[in-house]
């Protein structure tokens, strides 16, 4: 009712207007126009004016962008053509010789006309071994420039690769080759004993192709590389039915909260991630790609390797990361751009100052994780003139990017047009971590600077906004929810809280279900693990909530990377005060040898939550807690953690 009095009241007010001034009638839209404008200004309208002049120039770039990726997108779809289709018209035929990729490690490169062949004859083998469309075969091998056309190769002939991480052994080793349905496992020699430690967990009678030779196999297996040495180097037959959507790789989770989760990737969406984000940064022939990321996983896998072989640069492959190499390597092979992410950053911050830090001619650094804390000190002592963070996961579709080089920023969409690319902040339940609705079973959108989780609306019909899923229907059910926008529409639950400022920037701020609250405070465990880790020359952190009966909340406990014991705690503490505020102070320290991490830099919390802050769990480390009486972090003994368990200590 109050919006409708208010629109009688402005028609009212412009009504009397016109016949004050003496105007005919038909002055009387125009009266209300200048009306209306006036009053909106007048009652700060003109603060969203500003902003939308001052973000309009960003807005132009990213839809011209965005229009251009969709609509290669629908001209790639019409004529359902597949990765390898555009690698060999876009690149192989107009740059044959040009060096698509090298490796570090041996100094071998490789053409373009040759990664072609070679995948064709991949293919050619596979062809013939009677593999065809929907198959699957598992990948199990060290970055290298073979490792992208195995899977090209097969994609050639309509089988999907599985891209296993090689440092899983055992149980989950076996299960990410199960859940796969594998009919085959290509696999370096240098895994021989993972891959027979598993063959007997393993569902189906699964075929074994050895990239060299295995000794230490049985007969089952075979050297593949003499395989490939008899097969042609010819295009292999090519599928009777194909589409721009039919799947091309599975990309695992890294399965920081139990067993890795098999991702979904077509072709149409590797041509997003890949030629979407070289389009948005401008990547060309003449940029070289140092990829120092595994190849199992997206950033490197897809992002890097993608760029390669879609837009025709040059892709330098490190097998694994090193700290102390990479901007040597950069400096070397007159690398142009580079990739990042999680822990990455830091890790580099916290190598001795040398030469190669600004002697390279890195203009890029691509991917997300960069820690605001460190973002202006990391581009600075590096040089490198423009940051591509975005934020985004692997199977999701609620992907941002942050084109511009805002500092700290994870991406943005426009104050002006939001609808133009439905990704929103919604208000979540602090106790549950579901939506909250509203009095119409609707979301609730955040305001801005109120921290939500991001969620994407899902449309079908659109490549964008797609959601392929996981291999689990169990676990894609679980990232989907209905009602948000508008009644009966579909939503991805992207499983992390940001917020997002008036410009419509948006800043990373946690994973739901590492935020806890204390002390009537939500905490930020992202924000805590970042002041630490700088207060302590970027040591590894990790930061959760711990339950301590007769309180209400969590408690927050900081397990700090501290080998040889030089963490002094009462400056620590000293330095705590000057940088957060006394709720989101840790209220328990573990000191560890090393704290676990994925292949991809992220923290597995899971078994530092179970241990909890009881000494007997804790397998020699030292333990902590904050004295509210002596204001100081005190040792945990057994009998302070009775206490504290029996209610006899109070926080």
């Amino acid at each position: 009712m109050l919006a409708y009095s208010r629109v009688f009241a402005f028609l009212g007010i412009s009504s009397f207007i016109t016949g004050w001034l003496h105007l005919e009638w038909f002055y009387f839209p125009l009266v209300a126009v200048i009306f209306g404008t006036s009053y909106y200004l007048g009652s700060g309208g003109w603060r969203y004016v500003l902003i939308v002049i001052q973000t309009l120039p960003r807005d132009l770039r990213g839809v011209r962008k965005l229009i251009s990726v969709k609509r290669t997108m629908a001209k790639h779809r019409q004529n359902k053509e597949s990765i390898a289709h555009l690698f060999k018209s876009t690149v192989v035929d107009k740059h044959p010789n040009r060096t698509a990729f090298i490796s570090v490690e041996t100094g071998k490169s490789m053409t373009f006309a040759e990664v072609d062949s070679f995948s064709n004859q991949v293919g050619n083998v596979f062809y013939g071994a009677n593999y065809e469309k929907g198959d699957i075969v598992a990948i199990f091998m060290e970055s290298s420039p073979e490792y992208v056309c195995y899977w090209l190769g097969l994609s050639k002939i309509g089988v999907v690769s599985a891209l296993i991480n090689f440092n899983l052994r055992g149980d989950s080793l076996a299960h990410c080759i199960n859940i796969a349905k594998a009919k085959a496992v290509i696999y370096s020699p240098t895994f021989s004993d993972a891959i027979s430690e598993v063959v007997s967990q393993l569902d189906n009678d699964i075929k074994f192709y050895c990239v060299g030779d295995d000794k230490n196999s049985s007969s089952d297996v075979e050297n593949l590389l003499p395989l490939m040495q008899q097969s042609a180097t010819t295009q292999p037959p090519e599928p009777k039915e194909r589409d721009f959507y039919d799947k091309l790789l599975y990309i695992y989770t890294s399965g920081t909260t139990g067993l890795p989760k098999a991702a979904v990737i077509k072709h149409g969406r590797f041509f997003f991630m890949s030629y979407g984000l070289g389009e948005v940064f401008d990547v060309n022939t003449s940029d070289v790609n140092y990829i120092a990321l595994p190849l199992y996983h997206s950033n490197g896998g897809v992002i890097g390797t993608g760029m390669t072989l879609l837009r025709g640069n040059t892709g330098v492959i490190r097998k694994k990361f090193s700290a102390s190499k990479f901007f040597d390597d950069c400096h070397q092979y007159g690398a142009t751009m580079t990739h990042y992410i999680g822990e990455i950053c830091r890790y580099l911050m916290a190598q001795p100052p040398r030469a190669t830090d600004k002697g390279h001619k890195l203009r890029l650094a691509v991917g997300n994780g960069l820690r605001p804390q460190i973002w202006r000190e990391f581009q600075t002592r590096f040089g490198i003139k423009q940051i591509g963070e975005f934020y985004g996961s692997t199977e999701g579709n609620a992907n941002v990017i942050n084109s511009d080089n805002t500092e700290g920023a994870v991406g943005f969409t426009s104050i002006l047009a939001p609808s133009v690319f439905p990704v929103r902040l919604f208000r979540t339940d602090e106790l549950s971590g579901d939506l909250l609705r509203d009095e119409n079973g609707l979301a609730i959108p955040c305001k801005y600077d109120e921290p939500g989780e991001m969620v994407g609306k899902i449309i079908s019909n659109d490549p964008l906004r797609k959601f392929d899923g996981y291999l689990s229907e169990k676990s894609t059910s679980k990232r989907i929810v209905h009602d948000v926008f508008t009644h009966g529409d579909t939503a991805f639950l992207s499983g992390d809280i940001l917020y997002q400022d008036k410009y419509g920037y948006f800043y990373f701020h946690d994973r739901t279900g590492d935020t806890f609250r204390w002390k009537g405070e939500n905490v930020s465990t992202a924000e805590v693990e970042s002041v630490i880790s700088k207060i302590l020359h970027l040591r590894d952190v990790v930061v959760f909530g711990v339950n301590i009966p007769g309180t209400e909340g969590k408690a927050g406990m900081a397990a700090i990377s501290d080998p040889e014991n030089q963490i002094n705690l009462d400056d620590l503490l000293d330095n705590l005060k000057k940088s957060l505020p006394p709720y989101a102070r840790p209220v328990f320290i573990r000191k560890q040898h090393e704290i676990l991490t994925t292949t991809t830099f992220k923290y597995q919390k899971v078994e530092l939550r179970k241990d909890n802050f009881d000494p007997s769990k804790a397998n020699g480390d030292a333990l902590y807690y904050y004295d509210s009486r002596s204001q100081k972090y005190e040792p945990l003994s057994v009998d302070a953690y009775k206490k504290i368990m029996n209610c006899k200590m109070y926080f």
